[in-house]
């Protein structure tokens, strides 16, 4: 019997002037342990005229985890955060009862031909922890967590596993895997892994119950405990999981919460720019997103 689940294949999303592939929340699975949310964006070239820039928008109830393969970008918050985000290392901002952030290509590069590629995850917070403070930590590369098993090379970029911790401050249990093999491999990790799985290539193809599966898709495992699989050398993969929450959680636009009373609190906030909830982020003067009129407050 199969243990695929469901393979999600990308679909194009835009967010702001720049188009990623989504691949959660989907139709048929909203979430994967406690992750609500992965965007791939990339990889984009993009020439001295063009520039992310996602102005200032609000976030609730959830933890986001930016993961760039290549380029950077800047992150400001309402926290007075500015931080400078580059390959391999993680950007983690728990946004709990309120924060704003903004993301944009670094001035450095601004009037200069680059490429940008990452990830964006959001992992829901438990119910517990929804109201708490926001937060926000930066890991540089060189502090995730590295190690090897028959020259295959491991990565805990988040969470805990294998008896590694990531020093990504976790609300719940989780983890964010990359593993890479420069040569063929046969990857027996299900006794290793708990809760649910999915798996993202990167490069490379992998061998999964006979069918060969490259990019562009996140496959979900029934099992957990049952997940093995063959890499080609060159290959590089994530594996995102953990123990599902206990609480149901709703997403509406930016705002996430086992609570669909306080979404509706987050809209009307946001719309009317309530500062007390929701500052202003540092060195952004007034600009910021304005709330989509699908998520418009009822009064």
């Amino acid at each position: 019997m199969s243990n695929i689940s469901l393979i999600i294949e990308e679909k194009a999303a835009d967010i702001g002037n720049f188009l990623v592939g989504r691949l959660l929340p989907f139709v048929q699975k909203k979430n994967v342990g406690p992750f609500v949310f992965i965007d791939h964006m990339g990889p984009k070239n993009l020439s001295a005229d063009e520039n992310l820039d996602i102005a200032p928008h609000p976030h609730i109830g959830l933890s986001t985890l930016t993961f760039l393969f290549e380029g950077a970008l800047m992150h400001r918050d309402s926290l007075g955060n500015q931080m400078e985000i580059t390959p391999g290392a993680v950007n983690w901002m728990s946004a709990g009862k309120g924060v704003v952030h903004s993301e944009r290509t670094p001035d450095r590069l601004r009037d200069k031909a680059k490429v940008l590629h990452g990830l964006q995850i959001w992992v829901a917070l438990p119910l517990d922890k929804e109201q708490m403070s926001p937060t926000f930590q930066h890991v540089e590369s060189t502090e995730i967590p590295l190690w090897y098993i028959n020259s295959v090379r491991y990565r805990l970029i988040a969470g805990t596993l294998m008896d590694k911790i990531s020093p990504v401050k976790a609300y719940s249990k989780f983890y964010f895997l990359e593993i890479f093999t420069p040569q063929d491999a046969f990857i027996d990790i299900g006794e290793e892994l708990y809760g649910e799985v999915a798996m993202y290539i990167l490069e490379g193809q992998v061998t999964l119950e006979g069918q060969l599966m490259g990019g562009k898709q996140l496959i979900i495992a029934k099992d957990a405990k049952l997940c093995s699989f063959q890499m080609q050398s060159g290959t590089t993969l994530y594996l995102f999981g953990g123990e599902p929450l206990q609480e149901q959680h709703y997403i509406d636009w930016n705002f996430v919460s086992a609570d669909k009373a306080r979404i509706a609190k987050a809209r009307e906030d946001w719309y009317y720019q309530n500062h007390e909830v929701f500052p202003k982020v540092v060195g952004e003067g007034d600009e910021y997103v304005p709330l989509p009129a699908r998520s418009l407050p009822l009064r």
